[in-house]
This record gives structure tokens, C-alpha cells and sequence, in this order.
């Protein structure tokens, strides 16, 4: 059930119980609490809980200052991955690499944020067998795309080549580039049909922006990464597809970064990640019909 008003947490009804949830704005979309939920199931943890509330930046300390001790976790989509950074006590390497926090485990009173999306990028690609790339493209240049520079520079050799909207995000990109050690350029979202022809290609961008770039799909393509999963498939990733190309989807992202932020929540590792991507699978295809 989504939280609307208030934004502070409701008090648990049990001291027994453990808590979690999934912070933004908006957020009734999110897969989150089917993911989690599975995952507690499937570990035997009956007394977690796993909540989605709306909360926006201008609501993140008040929400932060009314959790207690019965809190493990929370889990954070936009806007609020940098707007939380000045209210944890310490943030990871990893999320401080791209200023972008997605988790915020509870250490007693203590709030420490990281970044999954990263490493959840990384694990999704090398699931499918991409080890490593000699170059790659972006398509986007907003928080999701500077993950995945992240993500990157872990296994691209090459050139890695951002396709932005304006000068702005070019030279945000550029400098994302520079801080994470990535040989990248940057080129116009008018040329974006030129990325089709990386051997990886992740496309960052908002449901529909890829559309027109379907019609582009080169005759033997190499690996797509779509971080969308609603709607799914992407008018690309639909071509791609067709085209005989692999395709990485955003679920395939959203059950790997789960996965670690379950095991940084709970303790339990591994965490169930088969499990969770069913659950995922099933509510997605519920939506559908």
C-alpha cells in the first residue's frame, strides 16, 4: 500500500518486527516491495516487512529522524539519491564514486549509504556473459547513466561514448568520465543512432526516448542494456531482439541491485536471487493482462 500523507513511518506494531522500505517520488510504480517480500519469504524472515512510501527531498530528514531502531533499510529511487547524501553518516567508496546513494542500512543509530545499482549492473551483464567490452555507448546522461559509467569502467577497455541533450550534460558527463579514471567522449542525442553499432549499448533514458532509434537497429547487433522494465519491452529492445542481439532488461538490473541490498539489510547471503526474479517476472506479467 502506497503512503501518500504522512511521509513519516507508521509505527511498527510489533517490536519483533524488522523494517524496510523504498523511498520516492514517484514510487507506486516500484517492484521493490515484491522483490524484498520474496526474498524475506524465501529466507524464513517472518517478521520483516517491506513498505513503499512517497516521499520527495523536501521529506527525506523529517522521514529519516522518525525511524527507530526497529529500521534495517531503505532503499531510495529519484529524487532522492543525492538529495539523501547530507543526511547519512557515512557513505560508501562505491556511491560516493557517482555522488548517487540507492541503499541506507541502519547501524544502530548510525545511517550508511551505498550504491547497487553499480555493482547490480555489472552482475547483470555477466550473467548474460559480458565479461568485458572493447568500447560502449550511453544513451542519457542523468543519474542512472553516470552508474553506469561506473559500472564501465570495471569492464570497458576502450572508448566509452555518451549521446546528451545539451552542452550541460556533456560536460557533466565528461566529468564523471574523468573522476571514474573512463576514456569518454561525449556526442549529440541527434547522432544517437551512431551508439547502435557499440558492442554495448546501455540505454538510460525515460520510456519513449529510444523510440525512433528502433528503426536503426544494425542487421547483426551486438548487446543492448535497457535499464527500463515498465513498459516492457522497449520499442528497442524489441528490435534488438528481432535483430537476433542480447538484450539486458531493467528487471534484470532492478533483482541484482535487490539482491545486494537484501544481503546488506538482512545478513543473509546469498540472497534468493532466482526467487526474487520470479516474483518480479509475475508481477510485471500481471500488469499486462
Amino acid at each position: 500500500m502506497d503512503r501518500h500523507h504522512p511521509v513519516r513511518p507508521a509505527p511498527a506494531a510489533s517490536p519483533s518486527v524488522r523494517r524496510a522500505a523504498v523511498l520516492g517520488s514517484p514510487v507506486a510504480h516500484s517492484l521493490s516491495p515484491v522483490l524484498h517480500s520474496a526474498a524475506y519469504a524465501e529466507l524464513g524472515l517472518e517478521d520483516w516487512t517491506y513498505e513503499r512510501y512517497e516521499v520527495g527531498e523536501e521529506d527525506i530528514a523529517s522521514f529519516l529522524g522518525a525511524t527507530d531502531e526497529q529500521w534495517a533499510g531503505l532503499s531510495l529511487t529519484m529524487p532522492l539519491k543525492r538529495a539523501v547524501i547530507p543526511h547519512l553518516d557515512d557513505v560508501s567508496p562505491t556511491a560516493e564514486s557517482v555522488e548517487a546513494v540507492n541503499t541506507v542500512v541502519f547501524r544502530g543509530r548510525r545511517r550508511i549509504g551505498d550504491n547497487t545499482d553499480i555493482p547490480g549492473m555489472v552482475a547483470a551483464l555477466q550473467e548474460r556473459g559480458i565479461m568485458g567490452v572493447e568500447h560502449a555507448a550511453v544513451l542519457g546522461a542523468g543519474a542512472t547513466a553516470s552508474s553506469a559509467l561506473a559500472a564501465l569502467s570495471q569492464i570497458c577497455d576502450g572508448v566509452v561514448t555518451a549521446y546528451v541533450r545539451s552542452d550541460a550534460r556533456a560536460r557533466e558527463m565528461r566529468a564523471w568520465g574523468d573522476r571514474l579514471g573512463l576514456n569518454l567522449r561525449t556526442a549529440e542525442w541527434a547522432d544517437a543512432a551512431e551508439a547502435l553499432g557499440a558492442p554495448l549499448v546501455i540505454a538510460t533514458t525515460p520510456a519513449g526516448a529510444t523510440d525512433v532509434l528502433s528503426a536503426h537497429v544494425p542487421a547483426e547487433p551486438g548487446t543492448l542494456f535497457d535499464v527500463l522494465y515498465d513498459p516492457w519491452p522497449t520499442r528497442l529492445a524489441a528490435q534488438w531482439s528481432a535483430q537476433g542481439g542480447t538484450v539486458v532488461s531493467g528487471l534484470d538490473l532492478l533483482v541484482h541491485q535487490a539482491v545486494l541490498q537484501v544481503e546488506l539489510m538482512t545478513g543473509h547471503a546469498p540472497a534468493p536471487l532466482e526467487a526474487m526474479r520470479a516474483a518480479g517476472e509475475a508481477a510485471l506479467h500481471a500488469r499486462t493482462v
